[in-house]
């Protein structure tokens, strides 16, 4: 039995989504259809014979991600110096599935392993660092066309800022409070949130870049060590592109963010809100996954944990 994510979820099963594309896309009819245990929170995947996905949104409205991505994802794929979902059809709502969905192109390649303060370093990261430093380079870089502006699709509040999300990191602490075996030193995430609030940036209007969004570990290909794929560009939008610093603390050891830092050529303030962004979306997935996502859970807690060890280390 899967486990409902959401208390909204769209019943999805494989009779269900055989019945969607042997209806709108016949020529893939004789493709075997499998679910992966690997689906995400937001979209159900089943892998398409050898070379391709299907995604369905998992939440009523989750549809208006697909569309955004095939309005968008183009104008960007091209900039990006790694391999980014290709959509190859767009399906409609039909036999009681109300959301648009997508089939796009198999993207090959590993999940990186999180990084927890305690594994060593290694050169791998330091790679690793390297290639998503220019994947968040190429992504900057890209010019925001005047409609991108005014698209409504595009103004998530992950590239808004900080401030807005106070009151519900603050809410997610205390829910954390009460989680039985959350190792993470709840009383110092309150107090790094509580400083990165207080700088100014932390009320500055969003700048109008293009960001992913969440690059993190299970939104990353790699092979060989080397960075290869981006996936699910579900929330890329326009706004205050800190956030797609957050993952960082996740996926890579210290010595690795600092390169990455540098790279990237980012400043203190900036930084600071990067780092704060990676700890309250971890308080977020602890606060509404703890029971039905452990490998989001221990993901998450390696970034938070990274988080803490780093702002202990630079005294804030």
């Amino acid at each position: 039995m899967k486990i409902r994510l959401h208390q909204n979820e769209i019943a999805i099963d494989t009779k269900l989504v055989r019945r969607l594309v042997d209806n709108a896309f016949p020529e893939y009819s004789a493709r075997p259809l499998t679910r992966l245990d690997a689906s995400g929170s937001t979209n159900v995947l089943f892998r398409l014979g050898d070379d391709l996905l299907v995604r369905l949104p998992r939440q009523p409205g989750g549809g208006a991600a697909i569309e955004k991505e095939r309005r968008w994802l183009p104008e960007l794929a091209r900039h990006i110096p790694v391999s980014v979902p290709e959509i190859v059809a767009l399906g409609e709502p039909a036999f009681g599935f109300g959301e648009r969905w997508s089939i796009v192109r198999w993207l090959d390649g590993e999940l990186p392993n999180a990084c927890t303060p305690e594994d060593p370093a290694t050169p791998e990261r330091l790679r690793l660092a390297d290639d998503l430093a220019d994947v968040i380079i190429a992504i900057r870089s890209v010019d925001v066309p005047p409609e991108a502006l005014t698209d409504p699709t595009l103004r998530w509040y992950r590239g808004r800022p900080l401030v807005e999300f106070d009151a519900q990191t603050r809410y997610n602490i205390e829910k954390c409070r009460s989680l039985d075996g959350l190792d993470l030193d709840l009383d110092a995430a309150l107090a790094l949130w509580s400083r990165a609030l207080a700088l100014p940036a932390a009320f500055e209007p969003p700048r109008d870049r293009w960001y992913h969004g969440d690059l993190v570990a299970e939104n990353l290909l790699v092979t060989d060590g080397r960075l290869t794929g981006v996936l699910d560009f579900g929330g890329l939008s326009v706004g205050d592109p800190t956030i797609d610093l957050h993952g960082v603390w996740e996926i890579l050891d210290a010595p690795a963010r600092h390169a990455f830092r540098e790279r990237l050529g980012v400043g203190d303030d900036e930084w600071i809100r990067g780092r704060a962004w990676a700890l309250a979306i971890a308080l977020s997935c602890f606060a509404y996954y703890w029971d039905t996502m452990p490998g989001r859970r221990r993901d998450r807690l390696a970034m938070a944990r990274s988080v803490l060890a780093d702002a202990t280390a630079d005294g804030g």
